[in-house]
């Protein structure tokens, strides 16, 4: 079977039509908004000041507490469930700006 034109199609570049834009304009658009969001979203919450984050060994394996506001107040001023992790508690208390109380 003989393709009528095939060598004139083959040999002129394609064509962008208005759907064709419309859509890569689109898709240039999220690209740019998703990097947008990652830029001003993707900071951590562990670069707030306020929050203590202390990492340790568990049962299981590493385990990560990580309190921030009222909640990391409320660790610091009672640890009693974190006598294992004193120290490193201690040190990211200070570094909070939070009163570490011993008991």
């Amino acid at each position: 079977m003989i393709m009528h034109e095939q060598s004139r199609r083959l040999s002129q570049p394609l064509r962008w039509g208005r759907r064709e834009k419309t859509i890569v304009g689109v898709l240039v658009a999220c690209v740019i908004l998703g990097i947008g969001a990652l830029a001003v979203f993707g900071g951590s919450p562990a670069d707030r000041k306020d929050c203590i984050s202390v990492t340790f060994a568990s049962t299981l394996g590493g385990a990560r507490l990580h309190a921030c506001g009222a909640e990391a107040r409320s660790i610091c001023a009672s640890p009693a469930g974190y006598r294992k992790i004193g120290p490193e508690l201690a040190a990211a208390c200070r570094r909070a700006g939070y009163a570490y109380v011993s008991k």
